[in-house]
């Protein structure tokens, strides 16, 4: 018995502590558990709460044996009574010393770190062993309130601490820990009670509560408020409330079951909204601390408002004058109606009442804002006025008023214009005052309104005359011409005398007919067309337009050509017109080269009669086409195609970059663009050598002339114009390099091309004597060449000179140019002068050409001349620049076309049309105008008749012919009839009788509406002479309507509570009759006792019907009321109109709501899903609608539970928000409000019980763990300590424990719920390194849940085990020739141990201990075992090596093993083969000997050779590398064996040479080579021949050297030859420089002398240009000097050498280029025309 649970003690502390528990203790703990229930175990994780769990005993026996001490004590009742009584007094005093509970107190809020109690003290404790012993607390819920102080041993809390947060409801709070001491595996319980301080203040759920009151409530009514709420308990908690508001209510507290106050409000004063619709008020709730705090809420009472108040209008009449001519919806009136309630009840709705039939149509009234609007026209004519009577009507049914819109005649009609006759069309020619139109004009207006004023606009060729009264006619006011005017629409315009004045208008389209009086007109005074030459025949060229402002026939334009000839053919057959489009066509090709120019004149007439014509002149300018390719004028060209030309120019080898070589000329036919050329050089035997200029066609030297260049070089010379398409044309140039101009050089110049030495053959085999061949053919070649052009440029030169000795023809002094003045086209016209200066070279300022034209101005054309004859020139081949620009600045004038007659005017043309046709029908028009204007004024009294209406059609009105006069037979004779304003034809006359009859049934309602009168106007037409009488008939009205109420049934919202006496307006029945005829009684069926009706007229013409309450109603007796509505007219028999009323009596918010139970209690279980239903509560109301609707809401809960809970506010329905916990809260209490639609509320209570079930698995938790354990650990080891628990109650909080399947470890109970894990057996780690125990704790649910721990338990090591090889042995390679230290292998032990017991060293050990060190090749690394070879190896000396291996663990002592490692050697192809046969060291190399008719595969030798290797490396083969026939021969690959491949032929050669390839098969493979030579004997006599020296062959030297000989001298030649020609033009070259010139300083310029005398052309240029096609003459000359080498010259015709040539246009200069004197620029080439 004195073992305790634990186990950690000595024996002797277990006798000195006991473990018993005596009966108070016992008790105590009893008590403990009961308070605990009481309770709910609110917070037992915060507090750290066991419940009631004890450990069950792990042997399965009864609850009551905890300790074996109990057991002990059983045993001992063999003694006796008194003994076993002083045992349990010993017991009980052990284990209150050993185990008693420790409690302390401490107020809530302290901070942390406040003393709580001296536990070391308390409990025996010493400090210095609280840190060795590992002492600590363990609280049972997640946050640790306390700490133990570990150098003075106090409980100390360890966080703020709030007794509301922790234990909520619940009087005594007690926060339970356990002191646990490691060291000893000890628990020592603790109990510490949280007192309460006053630290919080009352607090209402809401701060601010609004309560809805209808003002109909009752005083004395009470109204439950929300309840206060106050954390704190005792004193400290909620005592009172206070009230502060107005005087219109108080408070009242009541006690409800459990003792808590419950405030009420009480209705002190009855509400009025309309005094005050609000009332505001403070709830206070205070506690009893000290000081004592308050919470406050504020009240808010809104008044709800009951219909107690009708609207009522601003005045009871409105009356409002309106003008008829307000626009549709303008706004008329706008009725405001007042009602003091509100919402719905204050919500007032507009409507009509009562009015006419017609009102509805006119006026539109807004239901909401009372605004009258007009939505048709309102006429005064129709209905003078309007009587309107307006609703207004709140929510309760209650209305009132009348409004009265009277019309006031405006000028709202216009003026109305009829045209009683009119003309559609007129002749132009049509004279002065024709009558146009016959006009009628009225007002329906009355007074100034009704004046009418008639008008036309100012500006047209009409006016308007009054006829006859309201009668008008429109006449013309002068000649009308439809060429100005076609069409008029002439405006008649009326305006009355109103202010402002209205006004209407009539159009009259009046169309003008046209007379031929105008002659076509075309669009422009002359045309002028550009026509490309070569065009398509048949192309259009242009279109001429005319236009003829008659129109029809007379404005049909054709067009015809004027007779003419161009260059004598008929101009019919260049060019034609299209009659009707006037489109010009060419039809034929033009060519601008032939006419340049055609001038014709086209005719225009129209389709009148007589028609009319005119004339204008045509001009077509034909334009160029690019249709002429360049023609090159020099270089000449040959005769035959491709064959070239045969001139070759001479060019210095000495010629610097730049220098001219030759000019390329060329000319173009076209004209402008198309004649500018550009020269490009297309092809040249040395393209970068020469340049050609682009504009001016000169043929430079791009670079200096090289050693290497050809000195004959072909230029092809591309010239191509800037046409579209661009045309070209190419020169061919022959140059000629020298070096000088000897005539020996000419001469050999000329010697034949193809002449050529006769070279001998050489030899195939001697390429040298070849090459030299060669050269010297080609240098000999070159030389003769040169000579020949030499020779013919000398030669073409001297001829050249002896041609241009004499005179140029060419040259011409002035009178070569008079022919520009004489008649070139043979016209009669002169060309007018042109003097043109053109530089040659871009941007030189002087002139080398001028244009020598024609200067005379031209004549005036025959034309003029002739101006009287009909024909005249019609075209001219003259260029247009020619005709235009004239000297005097003024183009010729033009030549009339011949005149027309002019004896016939188109006035008189006109006035004959009109005479022989006479417009019959405007003669007639006016006979009968003057015949109206003739009939005497009409009767202005109307005839007046009445009628009944719905009188029959046919019925007989009176005799209008009577009564007016006449005769019944003068009505057809006159052809009588009605004509009525609106159109509508309500009668007809009887032409026999002269009756008045109905024509259709009349209505009076229909035709006047409710007017009291009803007059239909008419008029009575006659015609011979024009008469009408105006007629009025009245139609009176009968009884044929009965009364009518706008609506079958009208209903009526009447609140219960309304007054008797209240007046309800109805609208009115209507009866479309008048008179006694309209209605005059109202009466109800059947009579009731709660209405009755009133009905009367409060002002003129205003009547009124409404009902009166005689009784109050009541909605809860009689919910409705319905009764019928009378009118009664007042005809004989009377007619009546019903309407239906139904009273529907509405609620007033007068019953509160009424809760079916006080208390509504329900139970759930704690795991209830979140939404399930709890409870429902209901509540009825007897009233109905927004009264009668009940909302639920909580009113207030005790804590905050509520947020657990929601209500339904329709059906009342309590569902869940969140789960519940028994173990938090067993039961919450609600407060639920119903409250209605008028604001009348009640309030229930709600008591919620929770059930609890077994939601809540056991806890464990884990005190102390130790791990791991010594694998030599003895059994009875404590590994673990731990507490379980369970937060459920009764059978659900009981807890077993248990381990599973576990033969080493058991589990045994310790203090209370604290259980021990300990071993049982000894452990050995290399069986079970880890142990993991599972613990389940299981609790006494149904179904019971279950928790478990898993403790994982390491053993720790002891070195029992030695380190095992994975292997008795060990074979390792190694390839020889390794390199050093490489890594062969690596042997591996293991040690079953852990840790350094098994880490294995390895080393190298002897075989045997007496043996020498192991070989010092190999090495075993130490950690890893790697083994590794130190040196090379060779495979021929050593072929394996053998060595023994120890593995050592680091235990204490350390543990060994062995083990063999074999190391084989790996051979390597390291050697090449040795070839034995045939030996290659002997020199000279000994020769087979082979027979010529040795058959194929005879065998020659064979090669013979060996390999050191072993293995595939020693595998020899053999491969012919090389001979001298590789196809004779073949080598065996295995063998060596040298065979004949085929047969010896004669071919081959004598000595042949091989080579044979020895390779072996290692990787990679190695070789040798063996060298034969075979000879090839016809037998062996001739054994000594290939030891004897054969003969040297000869090498022709002799040969050789003589070529080389002749190359020299020729070579030597060819550039001594070029020396002297290099030198002699040097010569030449500085003789012309002082030499004479073409003209002197005295004749030239001082450029032109200069450059003359620096000319470097070899040839002369002399050109003679023709700017006009087919002219004689040349206008454009070059006039500078030709060859600067030759003697001057003078141009001129019979004078001497001595004469000089005037130029009085101006003078011809030379313009140089400073880098080459003389080199001309024929740039203004590109931009003329030559022929």
């Amino acid at each position: 018995m004195g073992r305790r649970a634990g186990g950690g003690a000595t024996a002797s502390r277990r006798a000195s502590r006991g473990a018993a528990r005596s009966e108070p203790e016992a008790a105590r703990w009893g008590r403990a558990e009961s308070g605990r229930a009481a309770r709910g175990k609110a917070r037992r994780e915060e507090r750290g709460d066991s419940g009631d769990s004890r450990p069950a005993p792990v042997g399965g026996g009864p609850s009551g044996q905890l300790l074996p001490g109990f057991a002990m004590a059983e045993r001992g009742g063999r003694r006796g009574r008194r003994e076993r009584a002083l045992l349990w007094c010993v017991l009980v005093a052990a284990w209150e010393a050993a185990w008693g509970q420790l409690r302390y107190s401490v107020p809530e809020e302290v901070p942390k770190g406040s003393f709580v109690g001296d536990v070391a003290k308390d409990l025996g404790l010493e400090l210095p062993a609280l840190r060795h012993r590992g002492v600590r607390v363990v609280s049972g819920g997640r946050t640790q309130y306390f700490a133990l102080h570990g150098k003075t041993g106090h409980l100390v809390t360890a966080e703020r601490i709030d007794r509301e947060q922790l234990c909520e409801s619940v009087r005594q709070c007690v926060l339970r820990c356990e002191v646990i001491v490691e060291g000893e595996m000890q628990v020592y319980g603790i109990e510490v009670e949280i007192t309460d301080i006053n630290d919080n203040a009352p607090s209402f759920r809401e701060a601010e509560t609004e309560l809805r009151l209808s003002e109909m409530t009752a005083p004395g009514l009470r109204f439950p408020l929300a309840e206060a709420h106050d954390p704190d308990v005792g004193p400290n908690a909620l005592q009172r409330y206070e009230l502060s508001g107005d005087e219109h209510f108080s408070l009242a507290v009541q006690a409800g079951p459990g003792g808590d106050q419950r405030p009420e409000l009480v209705l002190a004063k009855a509400l009025d909204r309309e005094e005050a619709a609000f009332h505001e008020l403070v709830l206070r709730a205070s506690d009893g601390g000290e000081p004592a705090r308050t919470g406050t809420a504020r009240l808010r009472v809104a008044v709800l408002d009951a219909n107690d108040n009708a609207p009522a209008f601003s005045q009871a009449e409105y009356t409002v004058r309106v003008p008829e001519d307000v626009p549709v919806g303008s706004a008329l009136v706008t009725l405001a109606a007042t009602d003091a309630d509100e919402g719905i009840n204050g919500h007032v709705k507009y409507s009509f009442h009562k009015v006419s039939d017609r009102a509805p149509e006119i006026f539109d009234l807004d239901s909401e804002t009372g605004e009258i609007l007009v939505k048709d026209s309102l006429d005064f004519e129709e209905i003078s006025s309007h009587e309107l009577e307006v609703e207004a009507r709140d929510g309760g049914g209650l209305f009132d008023t009348a409004k009265v819109a009277k019309v006031t005649d405006v000028n709202d009609n216009a003026p109305q214009i009829s045209v009683r006759s009119a003309l559609s069309a007129i002749s132009e020619d049509a004279p002065s005052g024709t009558v146009v139109a016959l006009l009628h004009v009225q007002d329906r207006d009355s007074g100034a309104n009704g004046e009418v004023r008639c008008s036309i606009d100012e500006g047209l060729p009409f006016r308007l005359e009054k006829s006859f009264e309201d009668y008008y006619r429109v006449v013309t006011a002068r000649e009308l011409d439809r060429e100005e005017v076609s069409e008029y629409n002439v405006t008649v315009r009326a305006a009355d005398g109103g202010s402002p004045a209205l006004w209407s208008s009539a159009v009259l389209a009046l169309r003008v007919l046209d007379v031929n009086d105008n002659a076509p007109v075309f669009a422009e005074a002359r045309y002028s067309a550009r026509l490309p030459e070569n065009n398509a025949a048949g192309a259009l060229v242009l279109t001429v337009r005319a236009a003829d402002a008659d129109w029809g026939q007379n404005a049909r334009v054709r067009y015809r050509l004027s007779e003419g000839r161009v260059r004598g053919a008929p101009l019919s057959s260049y060019v034609s017109v299209q009659a009707e489009t006037g489109a010009l066509y060419a039809l034929r090709s033009f060519d601008y080269e032939e006419v340049r120019e055609v001038g014709l004149w086209v005719r225009a007439e129209d389709g009148g009669a007589p028609s009319l014509s005119s004339n204008v002149s045509v001009r077509l300018v034909i334009v160029d086409e690019n249709d002429n390719a360049p023609q090159v004028l020099y270089p000449p060209q040959a005769p035959a195609p491709g064959a070239g030309w045969a001139g070759v120019e001479l060019a210095p080898r000495s010629a610097e970059p730049g220098a001219l070589v030759a000019k390329v000329v060329a000319v173009d036919a076209d004209a402008g663009q198309n004649a500018w050329l550009s020269y490009e050089l297309a092809k040249a035997t040395e393209p970068g050598l020469f340049r050609v200029g682009l504009h001016s066609g000169e043929v430079r030297t791009a670079r200096a002339v090289a050693e290497r260049d050809a000195p004959r070089q072909r230029l092809v010379v591309l010239v191509r114009d800037r046409g579209q398409p661009p045309r070209s044309a190419t020169a061919t140039l022959g140059i000629a390099l020298v070096d000088g101009f000897s005539d020996a050089f000419l001469q050999l110049s000329h010697a034949p091309a193809g002449r050529q030495q006769q070279q001998p053959q050489a030899a195939e085999e001697d390429l040298l004597t070849t090459y030299l061949v060669a050269s010297l053919g080609c240098v000999s070649s070159l030389f003769l060449l040169s000579v020949l052009a030499f020779s013919a440029a000398k030669l073409g030169k001297a001829r050249l000179r002896e041609r241009l000795s004499t005179p140029s023809a060419r040259c011409h002094a002035d009178g070569d140019f008079a022919g520009d003045a004489v008649d070139v086209a043979g016209t009669g016209t002169v060309s007018p002068a042109y003097r043109y200066e053109a530089p040659l070279t871009t941007g030189s300022w002087r002139r080398e050409v001028q244009f020598l034209g024609p200067v005379l101005p031209s004549p005036q054309s025959s034309a003029e001349a002739g101006a009287g004859k009909d024909e005249e020139p019609l075209c001219s081949s003259q260029p247009a620049g020619e005709r235009e620009a004239k000297p005097g600045g003024a183009a010729a004038p033009p030549v009339q076309p011949p005149e027309w007659p002019a004896g016939r005017t188109a006035r008189a043309i006109r006035e004959t049309e009109a005479v022989r046709r006479p417009d019959m029908a405007i003669a007639r028009q006016v006979l009968c105008l003057s015949a109206f204007l003739c009939l005497p004024h009409a009767r202005s009294e109307p005839i007046r008749y009445s009628v009944a209406e719905e009188a029959e059609s046919g019925s007989v009105v009176a005799n209008v012919a009577a009564d007016a006069g006449l005769a019944p037979a003068q009505l057809a004779d006159r052809r009588a009839r009605l004509a009525s304003e609106d159109g509508r034809q309500h009668f007809r006359l009887d032409r026999g009788t002269g009756r008045l009859v109905v024509a259709e049934r009349l209505d009076r309602e229909e035709l006047c509406g409710q007017s009291r009168t009803c007059t239909l106007p008419l008029e009575l037409l006659l015609a011979h002479p024009l008469q009408f009488f105006r007629v009025e008939v009245a139609v009176e009205d009968i009884n044929d309507h009965s009364p009518v109420f706008p609506e079958e049934r009208v209903t009526f919202r009447i609140p219960e509570r309304s007054d008797p006496g209240s007046r309800f307006p109805l609208e009115g029945a209507r009866d479309l009759d008048v008179g006694s005829n309209s209605i005059q009684a109202y009466s109800i069926a059947p009579e009731n006792e709660y209405f009755s009706v009133s009905f009367g007229s409060r002002s003129k013409a205003k009547k009124y019907v409404e009902l009166v309450l005689e009784k109050p109603l009541d909605r809860e007796e009689q919910a409705e009321v319905g009764f019928s509505l009378i009118a009664i007219d007042g005809g004989s028999p009377p007619r009546t109109g019903t309407t239906q009323i139904h009273i529907v009596v509405l609620d007033v918010n007068d019953n509160a709501p009424v809760f079916t139970e006080e208390l509504y209690v329900g139970q759930i279980l704690e795991n209830a899903p979140e939404g399930s239903v709890v409870l429902s509560v209901a509540a009825t109301d007897r009233d109905e609608g927004v009264n009668g609707d009940i909302s639920y809401q909580f009113s207030q809960a005790v804590g905050q539970s509520d947020s657990a809970f929601t209500i339904d506010p329709t059906s009342g329905e309590i569902k869940l928000t969140k789960p519940l916990d028994f173990e938090a809260a067993e039961n919450h209490e609600l407060s639920v409000r119903a409250t209605d639609g008028g604001g009348l509320s009640a309030i229930c209570k709600v008591l919620v019980e929770v059930v609890d079930v077994n939601d809540n698995a056991p806890e464990l938790v884990v005190s102390s763990f130790s791990s791991p354990l010594p694998e030599n650990a003895s059994p009875g080891t404590v590994v673990a300590l731990f507490t379980v628990r369970d937060r459920d109650a009764g059978a659900n909080g009981k807890i077993t424990c248990a381990l599973e399947d576990q033969l080493s470890f058991s589990l045994r109970p310790a203090y209370k719920n604290y259980y021990e894990l300990m071993t049982v057996s000894t452990l050995d780690r290399e069986e079970t390194a880890r142990y993991i125990l599972t613990v389940t704790a299981a609790d006494a649910g149904s179904p019971p849940l279950t928790t478990t721990q898993t403790f994982t338990v390491d053993i720790s090591d002891v070195n029992d085990n030695a380190p095992v090889f994975n292997q008795t042995s060990y074979t390792m390679f190694v390839r020889e020739n390794n390199v050093p230290a490489v890594l062969v292998g690596a042997v591996s032990a293991t040690d079953a141990d852990v840790g350094p017991n098994a880490k294995v060293t390895y080393s190298l050990a002897p075989a045997h201990p007496a043996e020498q060190p192991p070989c010092s090749c190999i090495s075993v690394n130490s950690e890893n075992g790697h083994v590794f070879v130190l040196r090379p190896l060779d495979y021929e000396q050593v072929r394996q090596i053998e060595v023994l291996v120890s593995a050592s663990d680091a235990g204490s002592p350390p543990l060994s093993a062995n083990v063999t490692i074999r190391l084989v050697v790996v051979d390597e192809n390291d050697n090449a083969p040795l070839v034995l046969h045939p030996a290659q060291e002997s020199s000279p190399p000994s020769s087979e000997l082979v027979p010529v008719s040795a058959e194929a595969g005879y065998l020659i030798t064979k090669v013979v050779a060996i390999d050191a290797d072993s293995g595939q490396n020693s595998w020899l083969s053999y491969h012919l590398l090389r001979a001298t026939d590789p196809g004779l021969f073949a080598v065996g690959a295995q063998s060596g064996e040298v065979r004949l491949r085929r047969p010896v032929t004669e071919r081959d050669a004598v000595k042949q040479k091989l080579v044979v390839l020895v390779r072996d098969n290692g990787q990679p493979p190695l070789s040798a080579t063996a060298a034969l030579s075979a000879l090839l004997l016809n037998d062996f006599s001739d054994m000594r021949l290939p030891h004897s020296s054969l003969a040297t062959e000869d090498e022709s030297g002799s040969l050789t050297t003589y070529l080389i000989i002749s190359l020299v001298f020729v070579t030597l030649l060819f550039l001594a030859s070029v020396a002297a020609f290099v030198t002699r033009k040097l010569c030449k070259r500085k003789e012309l420089k002082g030499g004479h010139v073409l003209y002197g300083a005295g004749n030239l310029q001082s450029g032109l002398a200069d450059a003359a005398a620096a000319g470097t052309l070899p040839h002369a240029y002399c050109y003679e240009i023709s700017l006009t096609t087919g002219s004689g003459n040349s206008e454009f000359k070059f006039l500078k000097p030709i060859l600067p080498s030759l003697p001057p010259q003078h141009c001129g015709t019979g004078g001497g050498a001595d004469d000089e040539q005037d130029y009085p246009r101006g003078h011809l200069t030379v313009d140089t280029a400073p880098d080459n004197l003389g080199a001309l620029s024929a740039e203004p080439f590109n931009s003329l025309s030559f022929n």
